[in-house]
């Protein structure tokens, strides 16, 4: 998606990358029946495992679920590791949190964080309040092309890239030109880089509706061309690499370099709350320290997420993590082995299972919550109109049985989601 050209008044025209009034009125019939139907805005209290009681009141009277909504994929959410860190954090300091910016004063646990993670996935670690805020504080710094030797890049969107990632392209293209390709489509990419002299693209590492970006061929792309790359693995951190560095950061070299940036999550896979920003010089750390706008005029991480994150730390660097990851790889191919999915195979922990209508994919998910199995029900804007969908979010902490059964009810609702006898192999990490 092309910039479009100034108004004779020296103003841009509206709706080059938004359009939310029609978002809204598009999408409010669905929001109002599946808040309707009792799976959205729900509360409840994870009690052990997956198991989550819906509601409020007295425990004994809630109904339970099985939660297959968190993206706690290690099911280190609920680690003892990880909630001892956040209150040993807050009695440390008696305080939750410094109403303060960062660039004045931090708290000690925040540098022993950051110094840890940093040396964990081998890069300079930033760590944030959430991915949203760390996409927030770089995309205005690489527009401006501070990071690219001061020359501005075009900026490439995945076209399905997340929206905590899209939201920024008026703000990208009130610096530098933006352009928006189809997905994983390393061809239009490559033609742009031959085009322009700067060119940086905006992607997933794993994608949150299922599939990942081919990093093989964004690194090819980069030593050919200079291409930087701003990867989100939100949902990759974790699940991958002997310490966690996660599907993006595991397959580039040991030392990161200035032309890949590499956004993860705190929460999800790492079990504990926030985001991060892995940068590959002490110069984008002194870029970013200095103007962001989250870190320069919002606040830090509170103590209970940086103990929290700090547990998860001891956890990523023990044997444990490894023992999780290849539970996890085997809770995926117990699902994988019942049902027919386009990521069937694929060695991550989301499923998505097509049904198109926005009605009926409402009342299959209502079906599975009566059943006692909390999935997410996906539709407009999340997905395309008429596209929408059940999303299953598969732990190592989900019990075999319970994915079975989960199974059995997806296919009394929709037979033609079985799996054929054959499966294919998992794709190698690339």
């Amino acid at each position: 998606m092309q910039q479009r050209s100034l108004l004779s008044n020296g103003s841009r025209p509206t709706g080059n990358f938004r359009n939310t009034a029609y978002m809204i009125n598009k999408s409010r019939p669905y929001f109002d029946a599946a808040h309707a139907a009792g799976l959205m805005a729900v509360q409840g209290r994870s009690t052990t495992g997956r198991t989550v009681v819906l509601g409020t009141g007295p425990l004994d009277s809630r109904p339970e679920v099985i939660d297959f909504v968190r993206c706690s994929y290690l099911g280190l959410d609920n680690h003892p590791l990880i909630v001892a860190g956040a209150i040993e954090a807050i009695e440390a300091h008696q305080s939750l949190h410094w109403s303060c910016a960062r660039t004045r004063l931090n708290f000690d646990l925040l540098a022993e964080l950051e110094q840890t993670l940093s040396e964990m996935f081998c890069a300079r670690v930033i760590a944030c309040s959430t991915v949203m805020l760390a996409n927030l504080g770089v995309m205005p710094l690489l527009a401006s092309g501070q990071l690219t030797g001061g020359r501005k890049p075009v900026v490439v969107f995945d076209r399905i890239a997340h929206i905590s990632l899209a939201y920024h392209k008026p703000v990208v293209a009130d610096e530098t030109r933006v352009e928006t390709i189809e997905h994983n489509d390393m061809e239009a990419l490559e033609r742009l880089c031959r085009e322009h002299p700067v060119v940086a693209y905006v992607c997933d590492g794993v994608y949150s509706m299922g599939g990942n970006s081919p990093i093989k061929e964004l690194r090819r792309l980069q030593e050919r061309y200079g291409l930087f790359l701003y990867i989100d693995d939100a949902h990759g951190i974790s699940l991958f690499g002997r310490q966690g560095e996660g599907f993006a950061r595991s397959q580039f070299p040991e030392v990161l370099g200035d032309r890949t940036i590499i956004i993860a999550s705190l929460a999800k896979g790492f079990g504990a709350s926030g985001g991060m920003v892995m940068l590959g010089t002490a110069d984008q750390e002194a870029l970013f320290r200095r103007y962001s706008i989250p870190y320069a005029f919002s606040v830090a991480p509170n103590l209970a997420a940086v103990g929290a994150a700090l547990g998860s730390c001891k956890i990523h660097c023990s044997a444990e993590l490894s023992e999780r990851q290849k539970r996890l790889a085997q809770q995926i191919k117990v699902f994988d082995h019942r049902i027919a999915t386009v990521e069937r195979g694929n060695p991550f922990p989301i499923r998505m299972i097509p049904i198109g209508s926005e009605a009926e994919a409402i009342a299959v998910a209502k079906e599975l919550i009566d059943a006692g199995f909390y999935t997410s029900v996906t539709f407009f804007p999340t997905v395309a109109q008429g596209k929408a969908g059940i999303r299953v979010c598969i732990t190592a902490d989900h019990e075999e049985s319970d994915i079975e059964r989960l199974c059995d009810c997806i296919l009394e609702k929709l037979p033609d989601a079985t799996a054929k006898p054959h499966m294919p192999s998992a794709p190698a990490l690339r």
